[in-house]
């Protein structure tokens, strides 16, 4: 006679808050599963005479009773939940006696069959749950959580929103150029936006990805007309927002390290439109580490600066202190500086950096077609223009550029 196909479990979504859930067992399994009690709003009431550190600091912080001592008959009375997990056999049977006879769903951690509930491989993404069940296969259970999660996260896996979306404009940082140098909760709001304007040192790749419906506006071609550029931008975020409909703009790097982004939200602000701002990683440390050089080291520079330099040191709009700045002895970082460089350099000696102080010149940092190049503050100038450089590019000034590995090469 052939073996009766297993019967699947029947999926629920408990709402236990305030409802009282007893754990039995304070070791590893009642750590992983309190986290998630406790944020559900549960009752939790713990029953054990020991618990690890981490469970006895929720105690401690009044996220749950801890009864200290073993199991007892009658622990499960007005329970809607129990987790039975303790390190006693005898005890875990009789608990789930219990649980049967006063119908309270029960998860056994050292008898899947034997308990009348299983705790799915669980996970959340901007307000989804995803729970999945394989029967008595936990890993791939954990395998297809994680994958769907990924998916909902980077913006692969998108489903479409029919209750509530993003309101208004996402401001999103687009990092310093590889596709997946984007943050998670920037990748997931452009699988879900209906107007992208993007700026050209945004991550370009990802544009491809984008459902044909969405409407990609480059920054660069907005017809200004009368317009600032900057403003026209702003128009453009305003109408588009104000024709409700889901609106990225991507910039590169972080929005507001000298990406103007605080003059978009100003400019939405006084329309009463809303406004996320999700910050990315800047080019300013990115595009160094990726070309091994580390804005900071022990012993060698305890501290970093970031500077722009697309108004000359001599130009009566500068906002910088070159003279100060030369006195500093840690890194520093200049970007929108390639057509500067040999003014900014030659600044920086008057005022006291040494003329021989290394110099790292990375162009197109995280992309495909990246390059570095190696000079002193004396030579700088030369080099840039020798070898071609041409923005975007991030130039280093510092001892750290030699410590890496990739020091002294051009590549």
């Amino acid at each position: 006679m052939a073996e009766p196909a297993p019967v699947a479990a029947y999926p629920v979504g408990l709402r236990l808050t305030g409802r009282r859930v007893v754990v039995l067992g304070g070791g590893q399994v009642a750590q992983r599963r309190l986290p998630a009690l406790i944020a559900a709003g549960a009752d939790v009431r713990l029953v054990s005479p020991s618990a690890t550190p981490s469970v006895e600091a929720m105690a401690e912080a009044g996220e749950l009773r801890w009864e200290r001592r073993r199991y007892r008959p009658g622990d499960l009375d007005g329970a809607w939940y129990a987790l039975i997990s303790t390190d006693e056999p005898a005890a875990n049977e009789a608990a789930s006696a219990e649980a049967e006879e006063r119908r309270v769903w029960a998860v056994r951690s050292d008898d899947a069959e034997a308990a009348s509930a299983w705790t799915p491989a669980t996970g959340r993404s901007e307000g989804v749950t995803v729970a999945v069940l394989t029967g008595q296969d936990p890993r791939r259970s954990a395998a297809v959580r994680d994958a769907i999660v990924e998916g909902l996260r980077d913006g692969s896996l998108a489903a479409p929103h029919h209750r509530a979306r993003h309101k208004g404009v996402a401001l999103v940082g687009g990092g310093p150029g590889d596709p997946d140098l984007i943050t998670v909760r920037g990748r997931r709001l452009l699988a879900e936006a209906d107007v992208v304007i993007a700026d050209r040192l945004g991550p370009r790749d990802l544009l491809d990805e984008l459902p044909p419906h969405v409407e990609v506006i480059d920054a660069a071609k907005i017809p200004y007309g009368r317009f600032m550029a900057q403003e026209a931008i702003n128009n453009a975020l305003i109408e588009h927002a104000k024709a409700g409909k889901a609106v990225v703009r991507l910039k590169g790097g972080d929005p507001f390290v000298f990406g103007r982004g605080m003059e978009e939200v100003r400019a939405l602000a006084e329309h009463g439109i809303p406004c996320t701002v999700v910050p990315g990683i800047s080019s300013s440390i990115s595009v160094p580490g990726a070309a091994g050089i580390p804005v900071t080291h022990r012993g060698v520079a305890h501290e970093f600066t970031v500077v722009s330099g697309h108004v000359a040191p001599d130009d009566q709009r500068s906002l910088i202190d070159w003279a100060a700045l030369a006195r500093l002895r840690g890194t520093l970082v200049l970007l929108m500086s390639v057509e500067n460089i040999a003014a900014i350099a030659a600044t920086l000696i008057r005022h006291g950096r040494p003329a021989d102080t290394p110099v790292a010149v990375v162009q197109e940092g995280t992309t495909a077609a990246q390059r570095r190049v190696d000079a002193t503050l004396a030579t700088a100038g030369e080099r840039v223009k020798a070898e071609g450089i041409r923005p975007p590019a991030v130039i280093v000034i510092g001892e750290v550029v030699t410590v890496g590995p990739a020091a002294g090469t051009d590549n």
